[in-house]
């Protein structure tokens, strides 16, 4: 560099630090260099809610967007709501926020169940445990959960290295990076994500207060940045396994040291935030987009956040129902919240023409109860209410607790199991013994026939649902059919469950040792089940925002399909920037202005097109592909026949489809991400035969499984 020039640009780096210490600049000090293909964006914001719906839960309720006008106006007004976007499986919050920040699928980042994830004992697989999902970037499984001797990084990748970090692209292009309360970009837990960044002998990890004081919040700084200064308690980041290095980053970690740093952090009520243990992950938009405002103001001009859910009860406990008064008050404040986070951003200068909004929830919810009363309510001019069932007594709200075991037990099947709680219980038999292992078949079998009294209804219910009806209510898997469904991990096999129950979604699954019932109970704090396939779970939507994108109002669920998956490139395609590592997304050109599409889109837009469509349907978890195999495994793990013949045959077909879809998807991954982000042309004729082959696959799997007595024979 010419040194007259670096002179000046030390001169006025120092200029700058000198202002901010008087209050006149922000911090970022306009060092980050986005390379947005509009030329315009200068900040990004993304948040991910917890269960909150656009899709009506009651169709005479409106919807929680529906209930936010404030939210939905400005999407609807100045960008897209895409209503197809999909989950992954498992479809629960720890696992739904990673592979969306992110853009990998479970099984390239370990987490594919959720909110804790099963793993057999290295060296003793009679023991299973259950380490937390939430838990900071860099631990390793033994951090979480010591007695599992398990020394892989808890979020690995398939060569068992620690997985890229979200926040690097926007460091290494001088970007300083805000989180808040955003799952494993904040420290998590206490003592050891503590320990792990500031030393287990420092004065931070003996901290009283070192969840209040040290968690949910936490700034990823770019190098040189004036916040993460050792004078504002900034450490280094570290990231050992990153690929090309990560050198001379710091961040801060915990309110502790951001409240200060930023002149203070109040909420939309002028309540003082200094520390995290009044919100302990349960954020309302009051909070959080105060922070997140407060945040960009600063000069932090990319900020990661998270808001909780709308249906639970924030101020008194327990849970609401759709129309219900408290839920209705709950929106009108989210609503409120949202107006003022909209009007003060633009005041100062920070509005769609300069910043990417990102808006997604982690997942849907089905729904347990009776129906309301009266039966017309609409929760804005008539309020529902939800009394106790007038025939059984039952609470009128509640998911049906069950013991699974105690019901297999009682079914005849003696097999010792344990299971992640959950409507989706993902089961692990001691000894991790093969799926074709009799004990194991017996085992799917009993749990595929099993049925329990409902007591919002006081009528059996098949705790499997209807696994080969028109619309999946119910499936059984196996590790082939996990594999299929991005539910294993390559690294560290010790963390598949021998097989996962896709059950009815009106029940939460459990275990106990000391309860013997074997009948369904409601349990009235929670109603609002996740984790499963059914389509109010699995469907939710992106709201996106922002200089590069266009206006389409809503689009319709069917007109296109995306997944969690696809939000991360997207955001690197309009920051125009490129993460380190190959994503499983796809850029949704359906939401994108043509004009600042490079050449290598615009030319072959139609092709594109094509090839992502008939990509997220090979290989999303919601696609058509994963659909067909759900339906075949459960035919084929409820089938009990000589040699175990249909099961089997089955098997291996699922097994050749898993094989011919990842040769297929890396071909298309591949041409993508090089059309997307390095400007090279599509090959078009190698395209269109792609895509031949890859409908040629969905329609042999969609055949088995309208027909697998058929394929069980080939």
């Amino acid at each position: 560099m010419h040194r007259g020039r670096l002179f000046r640009r030390t001169l006025v780096y120092a200029l700058g630090c000198g202002l901010l210490a008087i209050g006149l600049v922000p911090s970022a000090f306009a060092q980050c260099q986005l390379n947005s293909p509009s030329g315009k964006l200068k900040h990004v914001v993304y948040v991910e809610f917890d269960n909150v719906h656009f899709t009506r839960d009651n169709p005479n309720v409106p919807s929680d967007l529906e209930q936010m006008p404030n939210l939905l106006n400005f999407i609807k007004q100045n960008g897209t709501l895409d209503a197809g976007d999909h989950t992954v499986l498992i479809s629960h919050t720890a696992n739904d926020i990673l592979t969306t920040e992110i853009g990998l699928y479970s099984d390239k980042h370990g987490i594919f169940i959720a909110n804790s994830f099963g793993v057999f004992q290295t060296g003793n697989s009679s023991n299973i445990f259950f380490p937390s999902s939430f838990f900071y970037w860099t631990d390793k499984v033994s951090d979480i959960t010591p007695a599992t001797n398990d020394n892989t990084p808890a979020l690995t990748t398939p060569e068992g290295k620690n997985v890229p970090a979200p926040w690097v692209p926007f460091t290494r292009a001088g970007c300083d990076v805000g989180a808040f309360s955003t799952a494993n970009i904040v420290l998590e837990r206490t003592p050891f994500d503590v320990q792990k960044v500031f030393g287990s002998g420092s004065q931070q990890a003996n901290d009283p207060n070192a969840f209040d004081d040290f968690i949910g919040a936490t700034i990823h700084c770019a190098i040189g940045s004036p916040i993460c200064t050792k004078a504002n308690g900034g450490v280094a980041d570290l990231l050992p396994d990153e690929p090309g290095g990560y050198s001379g980053y710091n961040a801060l970690f915990g309110l502790k040291y951001i409240a200060p740093a930023l002149g203070g952090l109040a909420d939309y009520q002028g309540n003082p935030i200094t520390g995290f243990g009044a919100i302990d992950f349960d954020p309302l938009p009051a909070q959080t987009l105060a922070v997140v405002e407060t945040m960009l103001k600063k000069g932090i001009p990319i900020v990661f956040a998270y808001i909780a859910d709308a249906h639970d009860n924030h101020s008194g406990g327990g849970t609401f129902g759709p129309g219900e008064a408290g839920y209705v008050q709950q929106l009108k404040d989210y609503n409120t919240a949202f107006g003022t986070f909209f009007a003060n951003l633009k005041a100062a200068g920070i509005d769609q023409s300069n910043t990417l909004f990102i808006f997604t929830p982690d997942e849907g919810d089905h729904f347990s109860a009776d129906p309301p009363s009266p039966t017309n309510c609409d929760g804005v001019t008539t309020p529902c209410t939800y009394p106790p069932n007038p025939t059984t007594g039952a609470p009128g709200i509640g998911e049906l607790d069950l013991f699974l075991n105690n019901v297999v037990a009682a079914a005849g099947d003696a097999t010792t199991f344990s299971i992640h709680f959950d409507d989706a219980a993902t089961t692990y038999v001691p000894g991790q013994p093969l799926p074709s292992d009799s004990t194991v078949r017996q085992l799917e079998r009993t749990m595929a026939g099993l049925s329990v009294v409902n007591p919002h209804t006081g009528l059996p219910e098949s705790l499997l649902g209807n696994g080969l009806g028109p619309e999946l209510q119910g499936a059984i898997v196996d590790p082939v059919g996990q594999k299929l469904l991005h539910m294993n991990s390559a690294a560290d096999p010790t963390r598949e469950p021998t097989f996962t129950f896709f059950g009815d979604p009106n029940f939460f699954f459990e275990t106990s040792s000391t309860n013997p019932s074997t009948t369904a109970s409601v349990g009235t704090g929670f109603a609002w089940n996740h984790g499963d396939i059914q389509p109010e779970i699995g469907r939710t939507f992106i709201g996106i925002v922002g200089p590069g994108v266009r206006n389409l109002g809503v689009t319709e669920p069917d007109d296109f399909f995306t997944d969690h998956v696809d939000v991360r490139p997207t955001m690197m395609f309009l920051a125009g920037l490129k993460d380190d590592y190959k994503t499983d997304g796809r850029v949704i050109l359906e939401l994108l202005d043509r004009n600042v599409l490079p050449s290598s889109l615009h030319a072959h837009s139609d092709t594109l097109l094509q090839l992502g469509q008939i990509y997220k349907q090979i290989n999303a978890p919601f696609g058509d592909l994963a659909k067909s195999t759900l339906k075949i495994s459960t035919y084929a793990i409820e089938s009990d026949t000589a040699g175990d013949a249909v099961y089997n045959n089955l098997e291996n077909q699922i097994a050749s489809w898993t094989d011919e879809r990842d040769e297929l998807t890396s071909q298309i991954k591949s041409m993508l991400e090089a059309a997307e982000f390095s400007g090279q042309p599509i090959d078009e004729q190698k395209a269109f035969h792609i895509v031949v082959e890859g409908q040629a696959l969905l329609g042999e799997a969609s055949f088995c499984a309208s027909l697998p007595q058929v394929c069980a024979v080939f």
